[in-house]
């Protein structure tokens, strides 16, 4: 499978912008994705997810009630709308997906095996 992420930017604080990462190849229609970013010189850190086996969104509290993670089946996409953007959230944010990540794993980096490119969030204050 192959992941592309595209939507990226700079904006100004409490701005939105939407990402979103568009799935091609083996696309493993029950794979349970994610958004994840990455600061310099921060560990990559988990952002939303939904799970398969569910369908459930689930969100790192530093963005609840402000990113919305959702798919598009149909197109095999996956978005990331970001609103009320702060300095915090500058960041490269990639998309990732795998079948076989499990509930306890689920904001762990290292249970997705498959990753889009990331695409630069700047946000100015």
């Amino acid at each position: 499978v192959q992941l592309q992420a595209s939507g990226g930017g700079l904006v100004q604080a409490g701005g939105s912008l939407r990402l979103s990462c568009e799935a091609s190849g083996r696309t493993f229609s029950r794979s349970a994705v994610a958004w994840f970013r990455q600061a310099p010189g921060m560990d990559r850190e988990f952002v939303a997810a939904i799970f398969r086996t569910d369908d459930k969104k689930y969100y790192a509290d530093s963005v609840k009630g402000r990113f919305t993670i959702s798919t598009d089946n149909a197109k095999n996409t996956l978005f990331l709308q970001m609103n009320s953007l702060r300095p915090e959230d500058t960041a490269v944010y990639y998309c990732a997906r795998d079948p076989s990540v499990i509930m306890s794993s689920l904001a762990s980096p290292s249970a997705y095996g498959y990753w889009g490119q990331g695409t630069q969030v700047t946000v100015s204050s």
